[in-house]
């Protein structure tokens, strides 16, 4: 909950949603724990409003903010999902993908780019359908029923919190709707042909609207023990790519941050013209900040794995027992000792789009220990930034002065400090890292009918920040760059889809 005067931070509260991975690549969230979620966090952060003696009915606004992509379909007459959310990272699509492109002049990866701004791959949320029509039979039925919807996270909590199944409000934004791939990104209006590519049923899509505009109102959730949170409008809904750039109040052309959470996103506004990148970025729309106002694109680089990579060395490899420990191990010993780390998990995204990639740990020797393998994953993070940032400067023809950044690893002081070195330019994090949460807060605030927030540059306040200027020559800078891209060239064409299946 933020002070839509001074955009402070007055309560907040967050829970860790749980990921399953029923087979290697897969990666789902149950639905209906994304909105306990919610309905978690907005209790407890009243509670704690109400322990401030702030009076919650002051609340005005609320803003949807949401990992973009993952993919759920649920039956409008029961309200319930018909199959787990499929995540953004996850890789079960490869084979529906190599079909698709199969039916692609020259298997043109980049066919559909000018319309939608995206390659086809297994990250985009119509390959993800398709999948779920080709395989579970609940859904195919429904669809023949009429009873299928289907929405990324922000349509799925939306309609819920909007009466649900008595008359819910089936709806999504320009964000989210630009990475479906389904969506053409010029008219901003469902692409039939594309719909017809991909054998989608266009009834099964939610209306798209602006990012800034009043969708209907929160009826009362079943949790809630406040009870007063009835008939507040929900105004604001944005990927959460889209809402850290408005966050970080990016409205310039040129102007761009890097979110560091599961994955990378590093988005560069490009205003209203959108900007095709030559060197393996995807271009997206930025925001639509109320019906009457101009859409804005953006370049992104995408990385699928940052955080992720500690909660790995957390969970799977078991060196660490918290992710703060990471940080403590890397500053140890200060360097990587000539060990390079590829997280690519599910693959490379930007530049590479290289799905047959898998992780790789190379350059080990008998000194290697546990404190260079932490050092080594984060400067992995830094690598593939610097990878991204590149690419930026192509095909902008500015290079940036400076990079601003936000999200959960940017507490990492050490992590900040080597981006800074690897990128040879300072790196500047706001005081207030929620900056994705301000950003829904700012939309919502800002919609017609609800008017409590200026988005106008003159009237936002400075946000105090934190420098981190680079501390070592960059000859070693580019030195290490040089042997990190040698060890990504040794992670690629890893996977084929030929593979004996082991059940």
């Amino acid at each position: 909950v933020f002070n839509a005067k001074t955009a402070e931070l007055l309560s907040h509260h967050q829970v860790e949603i749980q990921q399953k991975f029923p087979k290697e690549g897969w990666v789902e969230q149950d639905p209906k724990a994304i909105l306990n979620s919610v309905y978690e966090c907005v209790e407890k952060t009243c509670e704690k409003l109400q322990q401030l003696n702030i009076d919650i009915t002051n609340i005005k606004a609320i803003g949807v903010s949401n990992q973009r992509e993952t993919t759920v379909v649920w039956d409008k007459t029961t309200g319930e999902p018909l199959y787990n959310a499929i995540v953004w990272l996850d890789l079960r699509t490869q084979s529906t993908v190599e079909r698709l492109l199969k039916r692609i002049p020259g298997k043109n990866k980049a066919f559909f780019k000018f319309r939608t701004g995206l390659p086809l791959s297994t990250y985009f949320s119509a390959v993800k359908l398709r999948w779920l029509l080709d395989n579970v039979e609940e859904i195919r039925q429904a669809v023949d029923d009429g009873r299928a919807m289907f929405g990324t996270i922000d349509s799925w909590l939306i309609w819920v919190c909007i009466c649900g199944k008595n008359g819910g409000v089936h709806c999504t934004d320009v964000t989210n709707a630009s990475r479906t791939m389904l969506f053409n990104i010029h008219s901003l209006e469902w692409d039939p042909e594309l719909c017809q590519f991909f054998d989608i049923p266009m009834e099964i899509l939610p209306k798209v609207r602006s990012s800034s505009e009043i969708y209907g109102l929160m009826k009362i959730c079943p949790s809630l023990k406040s009870g007063a949170l009835t008939g507040v409008p929900i105004s604001g809904c944005l990927g959460d790519q889209s809402a850290a750039l408005v966050g970080q109040m990016c409205f310039q052309d040129g102007q761009a941050k890097n979110t560091y959470g599961t994955g990378c996103f590093l988005l560069c506004n490009t205003g209203q013209k959108s900007v095709f990148s030559e060197h393996g970025l995807l271009t997206t729309i930025a925001y639509k900040l109320g019906r009457d106002k101009p859409v804005c694109y953006a370049l992104e680089g995408s990385v699928a794995i940052a955080g992720a990579v500690v909660r790995w060395l957390r969970d799977n490899l078991g060196i660490v027992k918290t992710s703060q420990e990471v940080e403590k191990l890397a500053a140890e010993v200060g360097t990587s000792y000539g060990c390079y780390f590829v997280p690519a998990f599910s693959g490379l995204y930007a530049p590479y789009w290289e799905p047959s990639a898998r992780g790789i740990i190379c350059g080990l020797t008998q000194f290697t220990n546990k404190n260079h393998i932490a050092f080594a994953a984060l400067e992995a993070v830094c690598f593939q930034t610097r990878e991204i940032l590149d690419a930026m400067n192509k095909d902008c023809g500015i290079p940036l002065n400076q990079l601003q950044v936000d999200g959960g690893m940017t507490n990492n002081k050490v992590l900040m400090q080597l981006q800074s070195d690897i990128l040879c330019i300072p790196v500047v994090k706001p005081s207030m890292p929620e900056t994705t949460a301000l950003g829904a807060a700012m939309a919502a605030g800002a919609a017609e009918g609800v008017g409590i927030w200026s988005l106008n540059p003159g009237d936002l306040t400075a946000v105090t920040c934190e420098r981190f200027e680079p501390q070592i020559n960059p000859e070693e800078s580019e030195f290490r760059y040089a042997r990190w891209k040698k060890a990504v060239m040794k992670s690629m064409d890893w996977e084929t889809s030929e593979a004996p299946s082991n059940g």
